[in-house]
């Protein structure tokens, strides 16, 4: 794989982010983007612990994706005091993954605002990811094709991404929206998986207070390096065609894949997995 730096900037202006980044669908790390929120000095794992510690949250860890488990249905759950106790404490494979803890803790709402940088935000959907250290959230792209602004707190986290024009390199699998979750983006096995020499990537390392745009539809691989916790902001798809994507990923394909598993178990899992080799092979007309 070759894996260039994502472009990294201090501020910028919305002309400058729409001109430089959103029109032509590149990723950047804006690094000073909120420094005017109370959040950018206040959230740390200590203070969610104080504002969420009694709320019981839901959990996932680095199972692969099995029949047993319908998209994106929590491992476990616990209390967040636990859990933040747990983070502190050493690696732990638990994350907490696409939780809407503004809902839940309302003032929470009062440490952040919208960017005014020229994306049109969903802003019902302010999700926050927690992460040990060293676990990882396997490659995936997001089912409504957002474009999306990525805050990290607490800590380092990495960040490797790949263009839509790259899929066919990364054993993606049918029905879905991940690779085989068997490959390991930061020492990928090149012998087993040859067609990832061909993919080209980019990769950083995210600070406390730092934002990365994601373009809508970009693979993404995150390994927190510490313990942290990041947010997303997420924007509509700027095209038809992404947006007619994400219509048939919600309406069709999630609801598809999930039959599946019920009807067939572990031999669609199987079979999807197998699929993935044969294709990405075909594409890249390589024979083993």
């Amino acid at each position: 794989m070759k894996l260039d730096p994502i472009p990294r900037v201090k501020k910028i202006t919305k002309s400058e982010f729409l001109k430089n980044y959103v029109q032509p669908q590149k990723p950047v790390v804006i690094e000073k983007l909120i420094e005017d929120w109370p959040a950018y000095e206040k959230w740390d794992l200590e203070y969610i612990d104080k504002m969420a510690g009694d709320r019981t949250v839901p959990l996932y860890d680095d199972r692969p994706i099995s029949s047993k488990y319908k998209f994106n249905e929590a491992h476990a759950e616990m209390k967040m005091h636990e859990y933040i106790k747990m983070l502190k404490n050493g690696p732990t494979n638990y994350r907490i993954f696409l939780y809407n803890l503004m809902k839940e803790v309302p003032d929470f709402q009062k440490d952040f605002s919208f960017p005014d940088i020229g994306l049109r935000f969903l802003k019902q959907l302010p999700m926050l990811f927690f992460g040990g250290e060293n676990s990882r959230v396997f490659m995936h792209y997001d089912i409504d094709y957002a474009n999306i602004l990525h805050f990290h707190f607490h800590g380092k986290k990495q960040c490797i991404l790949f263009p839509p024009s790259e899929s066919k390199h990364l054993y993606k699998v049918p029905h879905a929206l991940i690779a085989r979750e068997d490959i390991d983006f930061n020492d990928p096995d090149l012998d087993k998986f040859p067609a990832l020499k061909h993919a080209n990537g980019f990769i950083t390392e995210l600070n406390h207070g730092e934002a990365l745009y994601m373009p809508e539809g970009y693979w993404h691989h995150m390994t927190y390096l510490t313990a942290g916790f990041s947010m997303s902001l997420r924007a509509t798809p700027r095209t038809l065609t992404n947006f007619s994507k994400a219509v048939y990923n919600l309406i069709f394909m999630r609801h598809f894949d999930n039959y599946m598993r019920k009807v067939r178990g572990q031999k669609w899992i199987d079979y999807k997995n197998e699929q993935a080799v044969k294709r990405t092979h075909k594409k890249n007309k390589i024979s083993l």
